[in-house]
């Protein structure tokens, strides 16, 4: 890891140097209580990257990551709090496009019959008023987790961290949303005339 070793230590604690950088803003200060961790955050990025170019670079990134969120958020342990920033840096990349794997999914996991009804019903600007409608008719929680899940595109996990709830009730809750949701749809299609091109 000699490409990192380029700052130099001080015999602050972790706790002392966050508070010295969140007064001060000196990049500096936070350079020296980032090289303390900088291997952590490089195995972390092999871990979940498995290229030892894009460790290396999203080591740099984290570290642009960390100039601003370190002052917005209240660390108590900053080599845990360090370790998720990272954790959730390798996962966002891995979401991106270009790194996008087909996988296959057990049918006991997601029922893709409504899957695919659900995704042709975002992708059509007219049924979007029906759409908007139905929502409507769902539970907050089902409403909730349906949006997160479809419209912003975040996983299972990500619902989880967002909304406190357990696994299994997030997936119970887009489920069952996702059914109310083509229940609905399907009445309204069928209680109005087709529209013209359709």
């Amino acid at each position: 890891m000699s490409f990192l070793k380029n700052i130099s230590h001080t015999g602050l604690t972790d706790k002392e140097l966050v508070e010295q950088y969140k007064t001060s803003g000196d990049l500096k200060v936070l350079g020296d209580l980032y090289q303390r961790y900088m291997e952590l955050v490089y195995g972390v990025c092999m871990k979940y990257l498995q290229d030892s170019e894009k460790a290396k670079d999203s080591v740099m990134q984290i570290f642009e990551e960390l100039v601003l969120k370190l002052k917005k958020h209240e660390v108590e342990n900053f080599k845990s709090w360090l370790y998720q920033l990272a954790k959730n840096y390798c996962l966002m990349q891995l979401r991106t496009p270009r790194n996008l794997k087909t996988v296959e999914i057990p049918e006991s996991l997601m029922q893709s019959e409504e899957n695919v009804h659900l995704n042709g019903v975002f992708e059509k600007e007219e049924n979007f008023k029906k759409l908007e409608y139905c929502l409507g008719t769902l539970t907050e929680e089902q409403r909730n987790a349906v949006k997160l899940f479809y419209l912003e595109g975040k996983c299972y996990n990500e619902i989880v961290e967002l909304t406190g709830m357990e696994w299994n009730q997030v997936r119970s809750l887009i489920q069952n949303g996702r059914r109310n949701l083509k229940i609905c749809m399907e009445k309204s299609v069928g209680s109005r005339q087709p529209e013209v091109g359709s």
